[in-house]
């Protein structure tokens, strides 16, 4: 084994001594927070009750993380500490709202510690307050922690998801203003062309199924975000009640979209269920950029100004 490696293998078996019922549940409500399920719920909320525009812009860069910890995981070829060495416990625990057995798959970089670092660093990064920085990096650091506590990654996987997760944390902040204003000045047709066309050329460049889910919540929340804006402009500002009323509705109604066709549709990576999975998630895009404002509007529960 590689000398790095088997010394991260040392130190996790070392940080386990401790574990128990207690910490174990713990580490695992932790290691929630970089789950696609956590994110799913809190982009919600930002998106439908806090700044619609916030929520997109943090989706986006998330998928786009996505797509980039997937590939260089499948380039990279590490396996997880506990298939190389019967000494570090496999702590993780069935996610409880798909069914998923824990982690599986390539373990360079931490795909958790990434997208948290990817999501509460963009957060502080926007709100540009010392709190918000200090409770994004504990955050952060926990997550990473709590993955290698789990026995799920070695710390130099950790290690990898927080600086590739920081990187694209710095390339936000720098681009986002002048992208933002190239876009808008995009006819309709091109933008939705353009966000079609950047997630299938993703997605095709590397087809797997973590990528057909990323890619495929990139193009829908690229069209659903340019029909928004050009027919609805719809804002998530306004009294509390509405504000709990849109989140309740718009994840009840996302759900039925999210966990429904995982039901009914096949598994396994051949071709067409990637392209379902691809469309499965597009929907969840379009109808949590679009169809959800659309609805809110119809109930009246946007503020008009």
């Amino acid at each position: 084994m590689d000398p790095v490696l088997e010394f991260g293998n040392d130190l996790i078996v070392a940080i386990q001594q401790v574990h128990g019922p207690v910490l174990d549940s713990i580490f695992r409500a932790v290691s929630l927070l970089g789950d696609e399920q956590f994110f799913l719920v809190l982009l919600s909320a930002i998106f439908w009750s806090v700044n619609f525009r916030l929520g997109v812009e943090i989706a986006i860069v998330i998928s786009l993380s996505s797509f980039l910890h997937t590939s260089l995981k499948d380039l990279f070829h590490q396996p997880r500490p506990f298939e190389v060495d019967s000494r570090v416990l496999k702590l993780d625990s069935t996610t409880p709202w798909t069914g998923e057995v824990g982690a599986s798959g390539y373990g360079l970089p931490s795909g958790h510690t990434q997208n948290a670092t990817v999501t509460w660093g963009s957060l502080a990064a926007r709100a540009g307050r010392v709190w918000f920085w200090g409770t994004a990096s504990a955050v952060i650091l926990l997550v990473g922690f709590s993955r290698v506590y789990l026995g799920v990654h070695f710390p130099t996987d950790v290690l990898a998801g927080w600086l590739i997760g920081a990187a694209v944390v710095a390339l936000y902040a720098k681009t986002r203003v002048p992208l933002g204003k190239k876009l808008a000045e995009l006819h309709l047709g091109l933008q939705i062309a353009l966000a079609l066309g950047l997630s299938i050329i993703l997605f095709l460049a590397h087809p797997v199924s973590d990528n057909a889910g990323s890619m495929g919540v990139l193009a829908g929340i690229g069209v659903g975000v340019a029909l928004t804006n050009r027919y609805l402009h719809f804002r998530a500002d306004g009294p509390w009640r509405q504000r709990v009323l849109r989140l309740a509705i718009g994840l009840a109604i996302v759900a039925v979209f999210y966990v429904g066709p995982r039901m009914v549709l096949p598994s396994g990576e051949s071709a067409p269920y990637l392209a379902l999975r691809f469309f499965r998630y597009a929907l969840v895009g379009i109808v949590g950029a679009f169809g959800a404002p659309w609805l809110f509007r119809k109930l009246g529960l946007v503020t008009k100004g």
